[in-house]
């Protein structure tokens, strides 16, 4: 009898999925907390624009790194948001979401045999790509001190084997909400360059930022500001989050013209091109959609706020600020098995959250907390939560 590939059977399932699907088979109500999704609608003027694309004509094939006109907008935004210049022909892939742009760009960098490094905790999908592509992956855990996390560059430092090829991390941080400091990307830079790396900054949620000193709705900085043309960064974007476009399935790669060409091609491979009247609605987002980024900023600090006093009165809780994002990550004392505890606090009382454990190493032992949902539905979670603590359910 013919077998699945071992190489298919080392990619775990994804924790959260397995949470995600008791709750979707589960009637009466549930309080999803557990994907990293907003329940906002896409805005209007977005759904309007791919609308127009589709009377338009925007219903075929488009070039394997996108279309131009896509391409020239993501190049505009690094403009005008990060005073980076960049050139839409040769170093940036539209792809069909961020997942899909680590996928690309990881198989341009990544043989079998080769090591991949990834920052921890961090997406599950960051350290099972790389055993898709046969390598294998090293976790570095993020260092907390004074309440902060951090780079710990002596632990990365001796991580580094000849095998290594990929450097990963995420700023602003699936689960953490930590953000990099400008010294930590370019301490992270230069450890890259020394041991000729790639690396990889999953920017993601550069949108989704919370300085303490006004600034709600400006980016953090990328490491592109950090950047000569000639290094080997690769940074993975999506509409996902900032525009609340989950569903539309559309992200961007930006890399150095050789790696940046390559993904090109190799699009035609994986998903040939994004969909293009999701392409259009996706230069809509950039070009009008500031506002609802504020507006959407504003919802989610209230919301953080809210779930950090709500945590931090919880027996034996104790959560560490986040400056980005919208997660929190709490840690429980005593809590051994955060999966069982997942599915035990989703079974009595509806409550979704994800594991720790699917972040990979410094991951257990927590839980991850999606803010981005109305109030309401934050308010009955963390009560139903604390009681669940409250009675010994850990």
């Amino acid at each position: 009898m013919a077998r699945v590939s071992p190489s298919a059977l080392a990619v775990p399932h994804s924790r959260i999925r397995e949470i995600a699907d008791i709750a979707m088979a589960m009637r009466g109500e549930v309080f999803r907390l557990y994907f990293g999704e907003s329940n906002l609608p896409t805005p209007a003027f977005i759904q309007e624009a791919a609308q127009k694309a589709m009377a338009d004509g925007y219903t075929y094939y488009t070039e394997n790194a996108g279309l131009p006109s896509t391409r020239e907008a993501i190049a505009r935004y690094y403009g005008k948001r990060h005073g980076v210049a960049l050139d839409a022909g040769s170093e940036i892939v539209v792809t069909s979401s961020g997942v899909q742009a680590l996928q690309v760009g990881m198989r341009c960098v990544l043989d079998p045999g080769d090591e991949a490094i990834v920052l921890t905790p961090a997406w599950q999908n960051q350290m099972s790509i790389p055993r898709m592509c046969n390598a294998e992956t090293r976790m570095v855990r993020l260092a907390l001190a004074g309440g902060r996390y951090q780079v710990d560059f002596d632990t990365l430092d001796a991580a580094i084997t000849p095998r290594t090829r990929l450097l990963v991390y995420t700023s602003p941080s699936n689960p953490l909400g930590w953000v990099a400091t400008v010294a930590e990307q370019a301490r992270l830079l230069e450890v890259a360059r020394r041991h000729g790396l790639w690396l990889l900054a999953d920017e993601v949620y550069e949108r989704l930022w919370y300085p303490e000193e006004g600034g709600l709705g400006e980016p953090v900085g990328s490491i592109l500001k950090l950047c000569a043309r000639e290094d080997s960064v690769l940074v993975v974007q999506s509409f996902s989050k900032s525009y609340a476009m989950t569903g539309w399935r559309v992200g961007w790669l930006v890399a150095r013209r050789d790696l940046a060409d390559r993904a090109a091609k190799l699009n035609e491979f994986i998903i040939s091109c994004a969909p293009s009247f999701a392409q259009r609605a996706a230069e809509s987002a950039l070009e009008h959609g500031e506002a609802a980024i504020r507006e959407m900023l504003g919802l989610y600090r209230g919301n953080r706020d809210f779930c950090l006093r709500a945590l931090r009165g919880m027996q034996g809780v104790t959560v560490p600020d986040a400056d980005g994002a919208f997660y929190l990550f709490p840690r429980i004392e005593g809590l051994k098995d955060s999966f069982e505890f997942c599915k035990r606090l989703l079974r009595e009382t509806g409550v979704g959250l994800a594991p720790g454990v699917a972040f990979g190493e410094g991951g257990e032992g927590c839980v991850r907390v999606c803010y981005a949902v109305e109030r309401a539905v934050l308010e009955r979670a963390m009560e139903r939560l604390a009681g669940f603590i409250g009675r010994g359910g850990n």
